[in-house]
């Protein structure tokens, strides 16, 4: 069943740029609404499972759950933007840089060692990040370009919310998620207000923009983040390691066949290559856990 379930969560992870790419609202708002009902829907399905969240835990680590939650709220911001300018495909691409990057910093920031597997895994995502971003093929327009920028920048907050994830200590997974969550949405909030971009959602909303939206905070999060909970403590991280592949898999097929978007050969290959080798670096990991 927990096989079952973390699978259901990574296809429904996959899925969220397709919707995104339908909703005509500015990212802040989305993310602010992804965050808010996120962790609204953890918070209640705890209660109504009988669990009270660990709030001394939380009180802990507040802080640095604050700080993390912040940048999930920039993250998303910086994906849901990616989306709009390049394809979903390349975004999900760009996005999945983040275990590399994870994997170049843990040296400095959690004095891991850098051993040749990860120097070899970094190299190859790099190269990889070299054709994903067309410069030989000369495809890639100047839009194009800033969705790549956008994804990378994604990728890079998304890293150090897991390097920051490092340093929590003795607090239940539901619990942090539930709390970035929440401080995702309080960061974006202030932004989305000052931009401006809560009144020109309030004028382009229509009952599509609002079903989709509902969809992407209720499915793409509550529920997702749920199955996946429910699904991690019974499984060995080698699973989960590769089950979290079936997500950008996913979403390179959607964009293909629901968007109609392509990938050149070049860009195709830079993609298996950065995939390949973030799983491989993972995966390894993994095995030694």
């Amino acid at each position: 069943m927990a096989k079952w379930k973390i699978v259901a969560a990574m296809l429904i992870f996959g899925t969220i740029g397709v919707f995104v790419r339908f909703i005509p609202f500015p990212s802040p708002v989305l993310a602010f609404f992804r965050g808010s009902v996120g962790a609204l829907f953890l918070l209640g399905t705890m209660y109504l499972s009988h669990k009270k969240p660990d709030w001394s835990a939380v009180r802990r680590n507040l802080v640095l759950l604050m700080v993390s939650g912040g940048a999930i709220g920039v993250n998303w911001i910086l994906l849901f933007e990616a989306y709009r300018y390049t394809s979903v495909a390349t975004a999900t691409v760009c996005y999945y840089l983040s275990p590399v990057i994870v994997m170049a910093l843990s040296p400095f920031v959690l004095k891991e060692r850098l051993t040749v597997r990860k120097v070899v895994c970094i190299g190859g995502a790099l190269i990889g990040m070299v054709f994903v971003s067309g410069i030989f093929g000369g495809q890639t327009g100047e839009k194009d370009g800033v969705g790549i920028l956008l994804g990378c920048g994604a990728a890079v907050f998304y890293a150090s919310v897991v390097l920051m994830n490092k340093f929590l200590r003795d607090i239940p997974p539901t619990e942090s998620t539930m709390v970035q969550l929440a401080s995702a949405a309080a960061v974006v909030l202030p932004y989305g207000i000052i931009m401006g971009d809560f009144g020109k959602a309030a004028a382009s909303v229509t009952v599509t923009a609002a079903v989709l939206t509902a969809v992407v905070a209720l499915v793409h999060t509550g529920i997702a983040y749920r199955l996946y909970f429910d699904s991690i403590t019974d499984l060995p991280g080698q699973t989960i390691a590769l089950c979290s592949y079936i997500d950008p898999a996913f979403a390179i097929v959607l964009s293909m066949t629901l968007l109609g978007e392509t990938m050149d050969l070049l860009s195709l290959f830079g993609a298996v290559l950065i995939l390949g080798c973030t799983m491989f670096g993972e995966l390894s990991g993994s095995r030694k856990k």
